[in-house]
């Protein structure tokens, strides 16, 4: 096979988040099954226009924005003559519209990791968050209507349906590395961990004021926040006792703080699937996450995690407490998330997706 993927950042952007650790990790894995695999995406500064990484040809152009004509520019003037047999569009927000410039007998799938839907109103100022909230994503999310889709959550799968896509298949994430053997050590006092980007829409200063609730029970307790981004300042703004910011961190750093902590938070609007809620689990660490979109799909409320009604700080901070303060059910929790992360294999997910672009090629 001869895979084209529009993707609208590669994994070496300073911008890159989980939409492009399963861009790379499936891949890579497809070109070592001998498939040939090129990846367009936008630059960055600094980067080299054309490279090869893991296999992968990645060729990149435009910018943020003008990425998705720069992409049918691109294969009016290359790609077209390449003998590509399938397509993907992988849409973050904003499809590439691949279908409607593909023109070499190539087959289109779309790959949609999760809606922006409440996004709009964290991440983009108004009028333009109305605008697309209520017009723009619903509008282009329909101009892919009919073709085959591939996503990574049965929550995001309902959504497409009800926007009239017929075919829509579920292929999980995978992990990056082997789950731990057992639950490890944890720290002597009880640890709260966030471990992401620091975003308006993650609402990590929903888990900060729930922490505020939390010290007060327990004084000796903290919140290690683990990432960077714009939303750092205000949330160092609005930290008080306990809350410690790490910044920045290599995989292995992040994990080893991650494995010692008691609890993982994501009180996120949204999510895809949340990649790094299976990440904790697989190193024995639970999580409490706001019932949505994503969210309810990669934690199993009552045995995984726990989960809140979406946008409650009080019922939050609760739920954080119970970990805390029963070790009976912190152990029960921790136990059960460590098990469940076995299920999940970045060698399952590349296979897998393989199997829908061979299925929809074949039916050409």
């Amino acid at each position: 096979m001869r895979v084209l993927v529009f993707n609208w950042r590669c994994w070496l952007n300073p911008a890159m988040g989980g939409a492009e650790v399963f861009t790379r990790e499936v891949a890579r894995r497809w070109v070592r099954s001998g498939h040939e695999v090129t990846l367009f995406a936008s630059a960055f500064p600094c980067c080299k226009h054309e490279e090869v990484l893991d296999g992968v040809r990645v060729v990149r152009a435009g910018g943020r924005f003008s990425v998705y004509w720069r992409a049918k520019e691109y294969y009016r003037k290359r790609f077209s003559g390449e003998g590509f047999d399938v397509v993907v569009d992988e849409v973050n927000t904003r499809p590439f519209f691949a279908s409607g410039f593909v023109r070499n007998g190539e087959r289109v799938v779309c790959l949609v990791h999760q809606l922006a839907r409440e996004y709009w109103f964290y991440e983009v100022p108004f009028p333009l968050s109305y605008l697309g909230y209520y017009c723009l994503e619903n509008r282009w999310l329909r101009g892919c209507a009919g073709l085959p889709v591939v996503t990574v959550s049965e929550s995001t799968r309902r959504d497409l349906v009800g926007l009239g896509f017929d075919d829509v298949r579920v292929v999980p994430v995978g992990l990056s590395f082997e789950p731990s053997e057992a639950v490890g050590e944890k720290e002597g006092f009880p640890v709260v961990v966030y471990a992401g980007r620091l975003r308006r829409a993650k609402r990590v200063d929903h888990a900060v004021r729930a922490f505020g609730v939390v010290r007060a029970k327990l004084p000796d307790a903290e919140f290690w926040v683990l990432g960077d981004g714009s939303f750092e300042k205000s949330l160092r703004g609005l930290a008080g006792e306990g809350v410690r910011f790490f910044g920045g961190l290599s995989d292995g750093e992040r994990r080893a703080l991650v494995r010692r902590a008691w609890v993982l938070v994501n009180p996120s609007v949204r999510e895809g699937w949340g990649l790094n809620v299976v990440e904790a689990n697989a190193l024995g660490v639970p999580c409490v996450a706001y019932d949505v979109a994503g969210l309810r799909d990669s934690v199993k409320d009552g045995e995984t995690g726990l989960l809140a009604d979406a946008g409650d700080i009080d019922g939050f901070a609760e739920r954080v407490l119970a970990v805390l303060g029963d070790e009976g059910l912190r152990m029960r929790l921790s136990r059960n998330a460590l098990e469940y992360s076995r299920r999940f294999s970045w060698d399952k997910t590349a296979e897998e997706f393989m199997k829908v672009l061979e299925e929809v090629v074949s039916a050409k």
